[in-house]
């Protein structure tokens, strides 16, 4: 048991900066869309109100900054730029299946973000692959979990 939960504290280590940059647009974003409106060729939003310039620019801070305050700046950079991709892509491929901004998309919703991160930090850091697997498989959970936080504290609402 002890040997899973070290396991569990270093995985959460590690992709602390993704999930800071994931919250950080819930909390500080907002302001102009990160499309600007644009629609793709197929008529919808490309990724639709919810992914604002303000909320992208945030989260990659966040990561960033995360990154830092354990040693690793860049690869917070990298993880915080990783959640903002992946996130947005998420919003593409959710108006393509014509969800709306808000609209509940499982998996997508809780991996995106962290594959996208784990792309784009692992050629600089590379975590042994029990420590990525068990990232992968509690952050469906960590972001159910933070969501639900979210809602009780106003800062979003429940679908």
């Amino acid at each position: 048991m002890e040997q899973v939960a070290a396991l569990v504290k270093e995985a959460l280590w590690f992709v602390l900066p993704a999930y800071f940059a994931n919250a950080a647009p819930v909390v500080l974003g907002g302001g102009p869309p990160l499309d600007g409106g644009r629609t793709w060729r197929d008529g919808k939003p490309l990724l639709g109100s919810n992914k604002t310039l303000r909320g992208f620019i945030s989260g990659v801070l966040m990561g960033t900054l995360v990154g830092a305050a354990q040693g690793r700046p860049l690869a917070g950079f990298l993880m915080g730029l990783g959640s903002m991709l992946g996130d947005a892509l998420g919003s593409f491929i959710k108006r393509r299946l014509d969800l709306k901004p808000g609209d509940q998309a499982p998996g997508l919703d809780q991996l995106g973000f962290l594959l996208v991160a784990l792309m784009l930090v692992y050629p600089m850091e590379r975590p042994d692959s029990d420590v990525l697997l068990t990232a992968v498989l509690i952050t469906p959970f960590v972001h159910v979990a933070t969501n639900a936080v979210a809602v009780l504290l106003g800062l979003k609402r429940w679908l």
